[in-house]
């Protein structure tokens, strides 16, 4: 297997990998300017389900009491759908995309404590368009 390719951090391959998404041809939209998507190899996911700890917890709580930005809860947030995020981008390298369109997230709460991220999008395999590559003629 390349190094080009993040860390596994699914319980699974899905499929053996062929190429790497790189962060930058991940995006909201349903199309990459340059680009043309050349093949749609269907939705890809990354979910991460996460529990509150109970230190954190009782720290979150005494900065509520002072008010302004809960930053323990805040990094838990961010680092929660960063791990989404990265097994979204393995899986689709898995599958054999180079790019990710219509990226999204999705919260639900499991439990009391127990919050699950999804990020979602599809994976697809996109190729310069000719307007760009007259471009950089």
């Amino acid at each position: 297997m390349s190094s080009n390719f993040p860390d596994r951090s699914t319980p699974y391959a899905v499929s053996p990998p062929r190429y790497s998404v790189a962060h930058q041809m991940v995006t909201t939209a349903f199309e990459l300017p340059n680009y043309r998507i050349s093949q749609n190899l269907g939705v890809v996911r990354g979910i991460v389900v996460r529990s509150r700890n109970i230190f954190a917890t009782l720290g979150a709580t005494l900065q509520t009491v002072v008010g302004g930005n809960i930053t323990v809860w805040t990094k838990l947030c961010e680092d929660t759908r960063s791990d989404a995020f990265d097994i979204m981008i393995q899986h689709a390298s898995e599958i054999g995309a180079n790019a990710i369109v219509g990226a999204r997230y999705d919260t639900t709460e499991l439990s009391t404590g127990v919050t699950e991220v999804l990020a979602y999008g599809t994976a697809v395999i996109v190729e310069p368009s000719d307007s760009s590559e007259s471009y950089r003629s």
